[in-house]
């Protein structure tokens, strides 16, 4: 069983408030959850792609929203609700299921629907029907994401060598290690040793210090490389390192780290790319949205 879209929730939703009594979106979803479509314990955790709340009770909410919006469920307080008259009729009717356009027959849900709808866009990504506008956004959010980490390894691993050891160094820089750009520029590049490219500050005071490889690799790096990595720290008395590769690392070296008495942290391409997005490096901002809510604190009798 997978979590169930809205759609699927809307009937389900409306028979528990048949009872007449006044339901939370938490209640209810947890009955729903248990008694009606038997979710398992992982699937009753599942997050939305941004993590902050579970798909199952983001979906029973907007199940809520279209029934209230056709004003089939009236909503009473912050995440309360409650059945209708309308609501009871339609229980009546017993359909076989609820729907989008099984709604769409009630004038307030049409009114909704087209006050909602936004301007036509060729161009503009298809929302599922199945999705809630939250999963819609993060989704097509996630895809413009991935492109753009693609879009930056096809140009960083076409870059200068000298030019991916500035990268690399703007990266930490902004990611609060190496103090000012100009101290981590002079320490990374001076080392000369074999396995290792830089030498960076952990921290603006310099207490302790971090060794870099940074290499465009193409193939998958394994054991032997990071093992070499490691050798190196060791004749530098070092105890920490960072290691990154525009490619990928083996099973066998992700768990080598893992059994090593020094610190080395392996970041990837993709790893890479997605740390240079949050850092805004070699990336520029185009156009922000903020998703507001209503602030139902604000509408409380004092």
């Amino acid at each position: 069983m997978t979590v169930p879209d809205f759609q699927t929730i809307m009937l389900p939703l409306l028979k528990v408030s048949g009872d007449e009594k006044e339901h939370t979106i938490t209640s209810a979803s947890d009955f729903l959850a248990a008694n009606i479509f038997h979710l398992s314990e992982e699937e009753k955790k599942e997050l939305l792609p941004s993590g902050i709340q579970s798909r199952f009770k983001n979906r029973v909410g907007w199940a809520r929203t279209y029934l209230a919006k056709a004003g089939l469920l009236k909503v009473t307080g912050r995440g309360k609700f409650c059945i209708t008259d309308a609501g009871k009729k339609i229980l009546v009717e017993n359909p076989g299921a609820i729907n989008i356009d099984y709604l769409s027959r009630f004038p307030s849900f049409q009114e909704f629907k087209n006050f909602s709808k936004p301007e036509k866009d060729e161009k503009a990504p298809v929302q599922s029907h199945l999705q809630t506008p939250e999963e819609s956004l993060e989704y097509n959010y996630n895809s413009l994401r991935h492109q753009l980490v693609d879009d930056l390894l096809e140009h960083v691993k076409k870059c200068e060598p000298s030019f991916f050891e500035q990268l690399v160094v703007d990266l930490l820089v902004a990611m609060g290690y190496g103090g000012s750009l100009k101290d981590a520029g002079e320490a990374v590049g001076q080392s000369g040793d074999g396995g290792i490219d830089g030498i960076i500050k952990e921290d603006k005071l310099g207490l302790d210090v971090v060794f870099i490889q940074a290499k465009r690799w193409e193939a998958v790096v394994g054991r032997p490389v990071v093992q070499a990595f490691a050798g190196s720290l060791e004749g530098h008395r070092a105890k920490k390192g960072v290691l990154i590769t525009t490619s990928q690392f083996s099973k066998d070296a992700k768990e080598y780290v893992t059994k090593i008495e020094k610190k080395i942290v392996l970041i990837d391409g993709e790893q890479l790319a997605q740390l240079m997005i949050d850092h805004n490096i070699g990336v520029t901002e185009v156009s922000t949205y903020t998703v507001k809510k209503l602030d139902l604190d604000y509408f409380e009798e004092t």
